[in-house]
């Protein structure tokens, strides 16, 4: 029996605040679900914020969807917290969080591994800064961040917002090691923001070299140019 394909989603979701400064965790937990994601790697995620009404966005929308929840804070003020989640019902054990080496804003990591059918798989989800992006990459990809908790190293995908454009030093440092899934789809490479006109392709999915991508897209729909000020990246994987 052929393994099956993993439906994968990284979405910046602006503290589920839209283009229309409605607050909707709701409509984030519906973009993911049309898409039928089975692992997704969220960026920006309130927790416990006054400024959002002091939910947990990373609960409440793994709840919404019948999936578990990681959250990372990059940031914590007191209770407030702010930062990563990967959420998925597929069975999952924690690997690794934390900071990255950081310029202004704090920011950080998480990596999962996912039990897909009986193979494992590493999925790695960042948000880097506007700036010292390149410290940051290179603290992911050498600083054992794309190992699992084994010794053999696993399939492992590194997703989530760079703030990295393809002509970038930061994005042809990780290329030079990992595969970007949109170059790896049938279709041509799609921007991700801002939103609503989407310019700068900032939101990436990178593979290793045991995975294939059978297609990848950028969602565009009139839900997701008001849900959030990124587009929501989806890409469909096995293993190779």
């Amino acid at each position: 029996m052929p393994d099956k394909s993993i439906k994968l989603l990284t979405y910046n979701v602006h503290s589920c605040i839209g283009n229309d400064r409605k607050l909707d965790p709701g409509r984030i937990a519906s973009v993911i679900a049309e898409a039928g994601a089975d692992i997704v790697a969220l960026q920006e995620v309130d927790v416990l914020r006054r400024r959002t009404g002091g939910i947990d966005q990373a609960h409440l929308i793994a709840s919404l969807l019948k999936m578990q929840a990681h959250f990372h804070p990059a940031l914590s003020v007191a209770e407030e917290q702010y930062g990563d989640a990967i959420i998925t019902a597929l069975p999952t054990s924690a690997v690794k969080a934390g900071p990255l080496p950081s310029i202004g804003e704090q920011r950080g990591a998480l990596s999962v591994e996912v039990l897909v059918g009986d193979r494992k798989l590493l999925v790695v989800n960042t948000h880097l800064g506007l700036r010292g992006r390149i410290r940051q990459m290179t603290t992911l990809l050498n600083s054992g961040w794309l190992r699992g908790a084994m010794e053999e190293p696993l399939p492992c995908v590194l997703c989530g917002d760079f703030n990295a454009i393809p002509s970038s030093a930061t994005y042809r440092l990780v290329a030079r090691s990992l595969k970007d899934a949109q170059l790896g789809g049938t279709a041509a490479p799609r921007a991700t923001f801002p939103s609503r006109y989407p310019l700068m392709r900032l939101d990436h999915i990178f593979v290793t070299d045991d995975l294939v991508v059978k297609r990848a897209a950028v969602l565009q729909n009139r839900l997701t140019k008001v849900a959030s000020d990124h587009l929501p990246l989806f890409a469909e994987i096995s293993f190779a």
